[in-house]
């Protein structure tokens, strides 16, 4: 009897948990399919009107294809620079222990407790010097350096907790450890893999605090520049703000459908060896 209370008083919470969650998300569908002449909230059991028009509006008003362009961009070559970097990384601090190495891995643990924007001053006199405003290559690079420390750790975790007998045969059969790595122990690490590309590539896309001053021309502005460009304007249509919020919003979703499966395991392996 106990453990059955116990089990429903878990699942109700839970539950709970569950619907403040999804609310909130509700209410931003709702409102992005209500006509222009609807009311905020109208209607007991608030159904929307199914009122499509305000997505291409909003897409339209926003100039969020660009956007999408410069997103998509900036985000898929980060995140590609930062699992190759990263993994090679870790395979490296996990692999061959010495002295240097956990002085690299403990400097990085150091920059995960250095929030971003603290830094923006001197990065932005240093993009500047280098011709790096309103460039893709110069966001590519700097959001693929702060997502570098937690992206290694991850790596570095996972891997120790893998034998090395993975990738050993290989090097006896003449591979270099590079070689190696690539070709045998990579294909273990998608677990983590996936839970890189997830968090990196949502913190990349949805990045509003450095690309605000990083990307100053109309023409390169990202998806959340964009949208809070477009809040500005149309301020007071709640509509068309909720259907440019979802449009933004709907790469990020599907990319976490996508890896989704091996979110959770990539950043709880090797969590109690590493």
């Amino acid at each position: 009897m106990k453990w059955g209370l116990s089990a429903t008083v878990k699942y109700a919470i839970a539950g709970m948990m569950v619907l403040i969650s999804i609310i909130p998300f509700y209410v931003l569908l709702y409102l992005s399919l209500n006509t222009p002449a609807a009311s905020v909230f109208e209607g007991l059991f608030l159904v929307p009107d199914f009122f499509f028009g305000n997505f291409a509006e909003a897409w339209e008003g926003s100039k969020l294809g660009r956007s999408m362009v410069n997103s998509v961009i900036i985000t898929f070559g980060a995140v590609a620079l930062v699992v190759f970097v990263s993994s090679s990384a870790g395979y490296s601090i996990a692999r061959f222990r010495h002295k240097g190495n956990t002085a690299i891995f403990n400097t990085l643990l150091a920059c995960l407790m250095i929030p971003a924007i603290i830094i923006t001053v001197p990065l932005y006199t240093l993009m500047k010097s280098i011709g790096g405003i309103n460039t893709h290559w110069a966001m590519i690079l700097l959001t693929a350096a702060n997502a570098l420390p937690l992206s290694v750790f991850l790596y570095t975790s996972f891997i120790r907790a893998l034998p090395k007998e993975v990738e050993e045969s290989a090097v006896i059969d003449g591979c270099t450890y590079f070689t190696a790595f690539w070709r045998v122990t990579f294909h273990f690490l998608r677990p983590v893999t996936s839970a890189v590309i997830i968090l990196t590539g949502l913190g990349i896309w949805n990045n509003y605090g450095q690309a605000v001053f990083f990307l100053q021309s109309q023409d390169m502005r990202t998806v959340p520049l964009a949208v809070s460009m477009f809040f500005q304007t149309y301020g007071a249509k709640w509509n068309l703000m909720a259907a440019a919020a979802l449009i933004g919003l709907a790469p990020a979703v599907l990319a976490f459908l996508v890896f989704q499966r091996y979110f959770i395991k990539g950043i709880t392996a090797g969590a109690l060896k590493g």
